[in-house]
């Protein structure tokens, strides 16, 4: 299981991981911040991406952008699923306290998520995304750009970019399973 830690629901989720990369069933890859990065393979093979903004209003409580980012992930399953299975970029380090922070807040929220309805999930090291887009672990933000734009995508910025290279990683590698 290469460098990738793996985070699963009940008995036998680790097998279904694999099996969500079967066509037929939608994947749903994240680039976790408060400019969430997304892209999401449909049940009829057909891959979406974008960016969601998770940041909070003047007047919004604490956890208002969870409880925003728990309904958007809703409305994705719903319009989009059933989702099979999540990978989601396993940030180690943050350059500032209030990105780990947000970090920490969208991944509970998100494995909460994914454990109440079942659904597996596994997060992938940076390292390992980039080395898999671009062949070097240390890419930048533009060379993962540059890397989605050569799969035939056009990233809003690098959060997307990400989630690109997260679900092109999670299909072509089995999801780190082989």
């Amino acid at each position: 299981m290469a460098d990738t830690t793996l985070i699963t629901t009940g008995i036998g989720a680790r097998a279904a991981l694999p099996a969500a990369c079967e066509t037929g069933r939608a994947i749903l890859a994240l680039d976790l911040g408060t400019t969430t990065g997304w892209a999401i393979r449909g049940f009829d093979g057909l891959i979406t991406s974008g960016t969601a903004s998770f940041r909070p209003g003047r007047f919004d409580g604490g956890g208002m952008r969870y409880l925003r980012f728990t309904n958007w992930l809703g409305e994705l399953d719903r319009l989009s699923g059933p989702i099979a299975a999540i990978w989601f970029e396993e940030v180690r380090r943050h350059v500032g306290t209030d990105a780990a922070h947000v970090f920490g807040g969208l991944m509970a929220s998100l494995t909460s998520w994914a454990e109440l309805r079942g659904i597996p999930y596994q997060g992938v090291p940076v390292g390992t995304i980039k080395k898999h887009a671009t062949g070097k672990g240390n890419a930048d933000k533009q060379s993962m750009i540059a890397a989605a734009r050569a799969r035939g995508f056009s990233p809003a910025d690098d959060n997307e970019a990400d989630a690109i290279a997260i679900l092109f990683w999670a299909l072509e590698t089995n999801g780190g399973l082989q």
